[in-house]
């Protein structure tokens, strides 16, 4: 008799068609399913299955021509999407059909080595790779091609690419098909004649017209092998353009024909590596846009997601991120070169949005076609003292202040380092970093790179975007790295963007021809820097454009943050800034007339008429303004956000609470012998002058400045007042209260303007000479001059400042 637990003693019913819960078992087998349902549904999915590969079978056909007919070429667009920039596309004179028989039988071998060792004998299918490439898609990765040379046939030509399920399904049916109903020589022609290998030929024989010169038939061994090798990545295998990579594949095919039995070993030892012709632009890359054409495409390629042969037949709408009007306005700024600059001088300038990281316009030279070489992804040149924001944000990450000070004194001695400043100049023993950044004082911040570590600035550089290696030394804080215009780029724009990293990019979207989006180009941002340390240098870089040699910006009438940088001898000029919706970076450089080294900038334009070299703040920040005011010129004013500093302590004038008191016994707490402290006098006349000066002036004195601001009947600048005793230790922050202008909020008119006027800055004398910093760093020039009898105190201060800010 069955168990109470597992049978009911209730009267038997008729069973249901589909029993589950199974009504006759209680407790846990009730759950279970019976090994009837389970065999029942086995066997149906089977039959399932094996009935839609039956019907996928009979509905699939090999079409009787090649597809190529069926090419579309992908469209490239501004960022508007609608305006169309260049084409993807295959040009009818690249292709070229050549019959397998007339061919020599090592071309062949070749590429069945190289891409199917198993193709005169497979079905057309490798089961293990149809399940490698499924993992892989499961698992995210990068698109993988089929394995076998038919499979890859069946892909390129007839189902085009795919990585869906049922994409890869029709895949191998078409190649089991294939097989059936063609020849395998038959196959093989085909494969060879439709092919992509690079340079914009298809087909074997339009490849070796493109890279030899000669025709298929009349290939050698190794012309027939290197051509095999770089099939998979034909652009980025290219000799021209990675030989290294292309003889490493060419080693492998030779191999493997010696492997396969198609090669004697003593022919592959007699084997040399072949020479290939130049590679020729395409038309398609013509003017100022090609280079924006060529890193799009590059871009794709690059991301695994797309392969040549899919951007030129696969009918893809391509939306970049580079706005038309912009664009048109970099070229504008980039081309305003007066016409006595010297021909070999190289201009870069990228435009990036803060919080996309997408280029907004990008020049990279005249003509993609006459100059290939784009002078802002793959130009370098050293980036000089815009490092120097690097060196204060690990600063400011290692717990110094923009308060703390420096001996900005030249020269300073660091160990085997010697550092100067531009023009020899000194700004006092005590100069703050604030100080420091916004006068762009070598010998400042080689304190500040020696005292924290010059490996914190090398890791700021890399965390903000800057990919060519950076030097763990001292120096690096004076930018001798040499770098591209658009990871100089990168970087400041990690700066714009709170300290948050996303590398820049020019491709937004891909979409098919349905409308399917299959590719976005922007990555998510990933903080590097802690917010409130941003916010400390934006506010010091500010500082460079108020008082600094960044005063050219000041003409777009909006909060803006730069620095500006010159390498040593001049080889190199940047200015680097950003307002909080567009970051810009504009660089100049010389090359020899070949092309090979770098030569200094020779003056030319107002600045040469000036006696003046080239440096950061000439050229570079004009060029950068004149862009940013024509491109920002309907768009709102934006703040930076604020910046809270440390409240400030000066000297005041002693109180009556600060003497001692009664209880006290300061005879006994004194020290036998007190050291004296060493006191300096405040520098007398600072009152009317302009801030930059009085601070200066301060800082010459071996003193800090903080300045507050107040509404006031005199120019926005001007000091009003001095705050604490006129005698104070070294180091002392004496405090300035500076006018911001008249109140607003009062209706009282304007006098009319009189003969006295608010002072000028002061210029620069004609005389200048450029020292270089010693190491590669440094924005500005001094002209010799000092203090004569007379002057008052602070002069040599001020004129000091005058001779830094000049450039």
């Amino acid at each position: 008799m069955a168990s109470p637990a597992t049978r009911s003693s209730a009267p038997t019913r008729r069973r249901r068609f589909f029993d589950y819960p199974r009504a006759h078992v209680t407790g846990l087998r009730r759950w279970l399913p019976s090994w009837r349902v389970v065999v029942g549904t086995v066997l149906a999915v089977v039959a399932l299955v094996t009935g839609v590969v039956i019907a996928a079978w009979a509905t699939t056909d090999v079409p009787k021509e090649l597809p190529s007919a069926q090419d579309q070429s992908s469209t490239l667009y501004f960022s508007d999407g609608t305006t169309e920039m260049a084409s993807f596309y295959v040009d009818g004179g690249n292709r070229a059909s050549v019959s397998y028989g007339d061919l020599p039988k090592y071309v062949g071998d070749s590429v069945v080595a190289s891409e199917d060792t198993t193709f005169w004998t497979n079905q057309g299918v490798d089961p293990k790779g149809i399940v490698r490439a499924a993992v892989n898609n499961v698992r995210g990765g990068g698109r993988q091609g089929a394995s076998t040379l038919t499979q890859q046939y069946a892909e390129r030509y007839y189902t085009g690419t795919t990585t869906s399920y049922a994409g890869k399904v029709k895949e191998v049916l078409l190649a089991l098909k294939i097989t059936q109903d063609q020849p395998k020589q038959e196959i093989l022609e085909n494969y060879l004649n439709t092919i992509y290998f690079g340079r914009g030929a298809y087909g074997i024989e339009q490849a070796a017209q493109t890279y030899y010169g000669i025709p298929a038939a009349d290939m050698t061994v190794s012309q027939s092998a290197l051509l095999a090798g770089i099939i998979p990545a034909p652009s980025s295998w290219d000799p021209a353009s990675n030989p290294e990579m292309a003889e490493q594949r060419w080693n492998r095919v030779l191999d493997h024909m010696v492997t396969d039995g198609y090669l004697t070993a003593q022919d592959r030892k007699d084997a040399t590596f072949p020479k290939t012709l130049d590679k020729k632009t395409q038309n398609r890359y013509k003017g100022t846009n090609g280079y924006l054409v060529q890193m799009a495409r590059d871009e794709l390629v690059k991301s695994g997601r797309f392969t040549e042969d899919d951007l030129d037949t696969g009918g893809y709408k391509i939306v970049t991120t580079v706005d038309k009007d912009m664009q048109k306005q970099a070229v504008k700024a980039a081309q305003s070169l007066p016409d006595d600059a010297d021909k070999n001088i190289r201009v870069s300038l990228v435009s990036t949005d803060p919080k996309t990281s997408g280029i907004r316009a990008l020049y990279g030279g005249p003509d993609a076609v006459k100059q290939a070489y784009n002078t802002s992804t793959l130009g370098a040149a050293q980036a000089g003292s815009t490092f120097k924001p690097f060196t204060l944000i690990a600063g400011l990450e290692n717990g110094k202040t923009l308060q703390d000070s420096y001996n900005g004194n030249d020269p300073q001695q660091y160990g085997d380092w010697k550092v100067t400043n531009f023009g020899h100049e000194s700004l006092g023993s005590n100069t703050s970093l604030l100080r420091g950044l916004t006068y762009s004082v070598n010998t400042v911040f080689g304190g500040l790179n020696v005292d924290i570590g010059p490996d914190k600035t090398a890791d700021v550089a890399k965390r903000l975007g800057i990919t060519e290696k950076v030097d763990p030394v001292p120096s690096n804080v004076l930018g001798i790295t040499h770098v591209h215009g658009v990871d100089l780029a990168n970087a400041y724009n990690t700066i714009a963007d709170g300290g948050q990293y996303s590398p820049v990019h020019i491709v937004d979207s891909v979409s098919t021809r349905a409308g399917e989006t299959v590719f976005t180009g922007a990555k998510a941002p990933k903080r590097v820097v802690d917010q409130d340390i941003i916010n400390g240098v934006t506010y010091a870089m500010t500082q460079v454009v108020q008082e600094g040699s960044g005063r050219e910006a000041l003409a777009l009438d909006r909060p803006v943050a730069g620095k500006t940088g010159t390498s040593n001898s001049n080889r190199s000029a940047w200015f680097a800034g950003f307002v909080p919706q567009l970051t810009t970076v504009v660089g100049i450089y010389q090359v020899s007339d070949d092309g090979k080294s770098e030569e200094e900038i020779q003056p030319f334009g107002e600045w040469k008429q000036q006696g003046r070299t080239i440096t950061g703040s000439t050229f570079p920040a004009r060029a950068w303004t004149e862009y940013m005011q024509a491109v920002l010129k309907d768009e709102p004013v934006e703040d930076f956000p604020e910046y809270v500093a440390p409240t400030p302590t000066w000297s005041p004038e002693p109180e009556e609470t600060q003497e001692p008191q009664e209880t006290q016994e300061p005879e006994e707490t004194k020290s036998p012998e007190p050291k004296e402290i060493e006191t300096v006098d405040v520098p007398g006349g600072l009152v009317g002058t302009d801030s930059g000066s009085a601070s200066g002036a301060l800082s010459a004195a071996g003193l800090n400045a903080s300045i507050t601001e107040e509404y006031s009947d005199q120019p926005k600048g001007t000091v009003l007042r001095v705050l604490g005793k006129s005698s104070v230790p070294a180091g002392s922050t004496i405090g300035l209260v500076v006018s911001k202008g008249p109140d607003p909020t009062k209706v009282e008119p304007k006098p009319e303007p009189t003969q006295t006027q608010e002072p000028e800055d002061p210029q620069p004398t004609p005389t200048q000479t450029d020292d270089g910093g010693g190491d590669g760093g440094g924005d500005d020039q001094g002209d010799g001059t000092g203090d004569k009898p007379g002057d008052k105190p602070g002069d040599q201060a001020k004129k000091a400042l005058s001779r830094l800010v000049g450039d």
